[in-house]
């Protein structure tokens, strides 16, 4: 099956890419490699303990965090990305017109009325 010369100029413009890639690759599998053969192999208690900061460890580093920590974090993340979508619609504000602005009052009407609704449940109260 032979390849027409359209297709093989357009293959040939991502040569430079395959190439990068492929030292890219070979960068980090042979990084990898090289720092595995020549790491120093002593275990000792102290390398194997847990690190707080420098203090003794006091308690088991495995200790479950409250659900209400995830609760935040979680709300925190989606409210975050929710006015991320803020910054394109101000971009082309003059492009989208009257359109663009109903929808991102309807938009920001969800947002207020989630972010009323997590109040309310007191999914934002830390203690």
């Amino acid at each position: 099956m032979a390849i027409s010369p359209e297709l093989s100029a357009y293959l040939t413009q991502y040569a430079s890419v395959a190439v990068y890639i492929m030292i890219a690759a070979a960068f980090g599998v042979g990084t990898l490699m090289v720092s595995y053969v020549v790491h120093p192999r002593i275990d000792s208690s102290e390398k194997l303990s847990a690190y707080e900061c420098g203090s003794e460890p006091i308690s088991d580093a495995r200790m479950p965090f409250p659900v209400r920590y995830y609760i935040i974090a979680m709300l925190f993340v989606i409210f975050d990305v929710e006015l991320i979508f803020l910054y394109p619609w101000a971009v082309a504000f003059d492009k989208i017109g009257l359109f663009g602005l109903i929808e991102m009052v309807i938009f920001i009407a969800l947002f207020v009325a989630g972010y009323a609704y997590a109040w309310r449940k007191g999914a934002l109260e830390w203690d």
